[in-house]
């Protein structure tokens, strides 16, 4: 399949939101000369957010370890030996702590995590206050507790939870050598209750576990191809963990990483795509041209759950040199605002998520 690229117009021709992407056009994306893709994807970014503002948020890990899903890249799961130990649940009181701290270092976006198949009932209470009590400091507050029912995504929802993470790690194809714990269409169930409860959705993957281009082609065609883009889209490098089957993976091109942000950046033009875990191991020269392929997302702070992250410092000394801003809380409401003009409301026939599948 050819791919023209004739300067801004064509950029833009190809900015319209779509949801029916085949694979065949996806490849022609990634097949590109570098240039040329980073061109169309920084064109198409352009229109719908400021290309020097980033949105910036936190990762707090409010209950560590001993999960028992079997995620091979994963230092949390108790199906592997990484020395990691095992902590209860935090209490509200110090999360609130965590989060007033973020705030104060510029992150309008307080995410919390829990290593878990699926929350428990007698935690739920707990993590509904966590979310009232972060969400009236003024935050937008996320959560990722594993697999969700429909009242778990209901009662999230009515507490007033913004965000949902929910990853998809892969492609469908190649999900069974990374997860056996779970399937994928369970995700995608989760990701159907947390869009029928109202809220908005955080969804990516992973790369660098030892899949093939064609697996990181079908990630993003099932992403973009789900009825409602989500509103966010983290792209993880692998972080390599001793003790996981993934601790020795070779590593990816970095080149490979950009086009993947870039290819991401055109097929959900107006979602927000994030450089997550692994930022540690980039220079400072692949996030930049992560940032002009159309990344305008990412976490602060010293760690991401259990894993190392770029210091606040180096971050602020990094948007020094780029001339980024990070988006503040005003903006990032009004980007929510024409995000829902551009992308419509969410579906109301229930369960559609279910149907989105990749062709």
């Amino acid at each position: 399949m050819q791919v023209s690229l004739n300067g801004p117009q064509e950029a833009k021709a190809q900015s319209v939101v779509r949801h029916n992407w085949h694979r065949g056009e996806i490849k022609a994306l990634f097949d590109l000369p570098f240039n040329d893709l980073l061109f169309r994807a920084a064109s198409i970014h352009r229109q719908y957010f400021s290309p020097n503002e980033v949105q910036v948020s936190t990762l707090l890990s409010i209950k560590t370890g001993a999960c028992p899903e079997d995620c091979k890249y994963c230092s949390q799961s108790g199906h592997h030996n990484t020395g990691l130990e095992k902590e209860k649940l935090m209490a509200v009181a110090e999360v609130i702590k965590e989060a007033k701290a973020a705030k104060a270092q510029g992150a309008s976006r307080f995410c919390m995590g829990a290593a878990w198949r699926s929350p428990r009932a007698k935690d739920m209470p707990v993590v509904l206050e966590m979310v009232r009590e972060v969400k009236a400091l003024g935050l937008e507050t996320c959560m990722t507790l594993g697999m969700l029912d429909e009242k778990q995504a209901q009662a999230l929802a009515d507490a007033g939870l913004d965000y949902y993470n929910h990853n998809l790690d892969t492609s469908r194809e190649y999900y069974t050598t990374i997860v056996t714990t779970r399937t994928y269409d369970d995700r995608l169930t989760t990701l159907a209750h947390v869009r029928d409860a109202g809220m908005k959705i955080c969804a990516g993957g992973i790369v660098g576990m030892g899949e093939r281009r064609e697996d990181r082609i079908g990630l993003l065609q099932q992403l973009a191809n789900l009825p409602q883009h989500p509103e966010s889209v983290p792209i993880n490098m692998l972080v390599k963990v001793e003790g996981t089957p993934l601790g020795d993976s070779d590593d990816l091109d970095p080149l490979e990483f950009v086009r993947t942000i870039a290819v991401a950046r055109i097929l959900m033009p107006t979602s927000y795509v994030r450089l997550s875990a692994g930022r540690q191991q980039m220079d400072d020269s692949t996030q930049a041209l992560c940032f002009f392929a159309g990344a305008n997302s990412l976490f602060c702070g010293e760690r991401l759950l259990t894993t190392e992250n770029p210091t606040l410092n180096k971050d602020e000394q990094l948007f020094s040199r780029l001339g980024i801003q990070p988006l503040v809380q005003q903006d990032a409401q009004s980007d929510e605002h024409l995000h829902a003009e551009l992308t419509g409301q969410v579906a109301e026939q229930k369960g559609l998520y279910y149907n989105a599948m990749a062709k």
